[in-house]
Parts: C-alpha cells; sequence; structure tokens
C-alpha cells in the first residue's frame, strides 16, 4: 500500500515527506513503547504511534522505519518535524484512535508482523 493511500485511510495530515508519498509500504507497527518497536523488525514498514517525543524518530531510524503516524490527532514539535526531515522521513497525523487506525489499515489489506500464533 503506497502511503498518499494510508493517509486517506487514516484521514491524516501529512506533516514531512510528501516527496516520498509513493512509496510502498507492507506492514504496519502500533506502540507506544519504544522497546516493543525495537523487537518489530520488518522492512518497509509504517510506525503507528501516539508518542511525539525525539526518541520516536531515532528509534523508527534504527529499525529502518521510514514512515510514522502519529494517531490520536497528536501534534508534535517543529524540532521533531525537522529531524524526520533530516532523515527522509515521511510524519503524518490522524485523528483517529490507536486502535482504529491499526483496525481500518488491516481491513485495508495492510497486515502487521506475523509471529506464526
Amino acid at each position: 500500500m503506497k502511503i498518499s493511500e494510508i493517509a486517506t485511510v487514516l484521514e491524516a495530515e501529512i506533516l514531512c515527506g510528501e516527496e516520498h508519498l509513493e512509496r510502498k509500504i507492507i506492514s504496519a507497527c502500533g506502540s507506544d513503547m519504544m522497546s516493543d518497536v525495537l523487537a518489530f523488525v520488518k522492512q518497509d514498514a509504517i510506525l503507528l504511534t501516539g508518542l511525539v517525543n525525539p526518541q520516536v524518530i531515532r528509534t523508527a531510524e534504527m529499525m529502518d522505519i521510514m514512515t510514522i503516524a502519529f494517531v490520536r490527532g497528536k501534534k508534535c514539535g517543529e524540532d521533531i518535524i525537522e529531524l524526520a526531515k533530516e532523515r527522509g522521513m515521511v510524519l503524518i497525523r490522524s485523528p483517529l484512535t490507536m486502535y482504529t487506525a491499526c483496525g481500518r489499515l488491516y481491513a485495508s489489506g495492510l497486515r502487521g508482523e506475523d509471529h506464526g500464533t
């Protein structure tokens, strides 16, 4: 699924990275705990989170996650947007709750990591 399609599904505003909206995303991770994100190893993924601090950008970068969706309408500071721009990331903001955002993406065909359970 393209980032532009994800933004539509999530009713999201693009905060930065407009030039990358045609990137393909093949899986999703939803968490406010960055330790859980570190356990999620998947290329071409989107991170959905309600956290809005620089640690989110740094954690995503460590995991090669280049797209972050802030849920619950969370507003991040300009410092976070600039940090993401420097790293070529896409940031979007959705008014939806984490549960609803994840559900909509799943229903649209985007899956999370399969642990075989």
